[in-house]
């Protein structure tokens, strides 16, 4: 079951895995984005489905061959997306997805989107990025994080599913997606760094 999560949702995370290891670079070189809205915003210089390798993604206990297209194209703005299944066995948890949006909107919109949405947020930084730890009560067992980037904002989404349709406790809606984010924005910081 691939999650697919909207811009402002707010989605759990998976159990920790302690530091930030080094990765091998993505295996795709700088590339066009696959989709392109017509402002005058920037170009995605990070496309979750390309650039995110695929020993990152078991590293954090996700499934690369899970991986299911969570694009989103409007006129004004692109999101450019991808959604993976769990694989890690947690305790009290069916199943859990992990879906990463690349968007080219700017900080001061994603937190207009937070305060709209009614997320419960907490400040925090992610590799020295400004980043933002988001919940919902109205979005039960999810959580979700936003980090800056260059040309916008990457969005985490992690949901999970209670075993036989038992609530996950909200104290681990959040368990383990800073780390996930960690390692992804790992490798967002090489190819941002290729793409100036």
């Amino acid at each position: 079951m691939t999650i697919a999560a909207l811009a402002g949702c707010a989605d759990p995370t998976r159990t920790g895995v302690s530091g930030v290891e080094t990765s091998s670079p993505p295996t795709t070189a700088t590339h066009e984005p696959r989709l392109v809205d017509e402002s005058d915003r920037p170009l995605l210089a990070f496309d979750p489905c390309l650039d995110i390798p695929d020993d990152v993604l078991v590293t954090v206990g996700y499934d690369p061959k899970s991986e299911d297209n969570a694009d989103f194209a409007a006129t004004h703005y692109t999101m450019l997306g991808c959604s993976y299944d769990g694989t890690t066995i947690i305790p009290g948890v069916a199943a859990y997805g992990l879906t990463v949006m690349s968007a080219n909107f700017d900080w001061t919109i994603e937190l207009q989107k937070v305060a709209d949405n009614g997320d419960n947020v907490i400040p925090t930084e992610i590799v020295g990025r400004r980043a933002l730890r988001k919940t919902n009560h109205s979005l039960p067992e999810s959580c979700g994080m936003s980090v800056e980037t260059s040309y916008g904002v990457l969005i985490f989404a992690q949901v999970l599913f209670g075993k036989a349709g038992a609530r996950v406790p909200e104290a681990q809606w959040c368990t383990g997606l800073e780390d996930t984010a960690e390692r992804i924005v790992a490798v967002l910081d090489d190819v941002e760094s290729r793409t100036r």
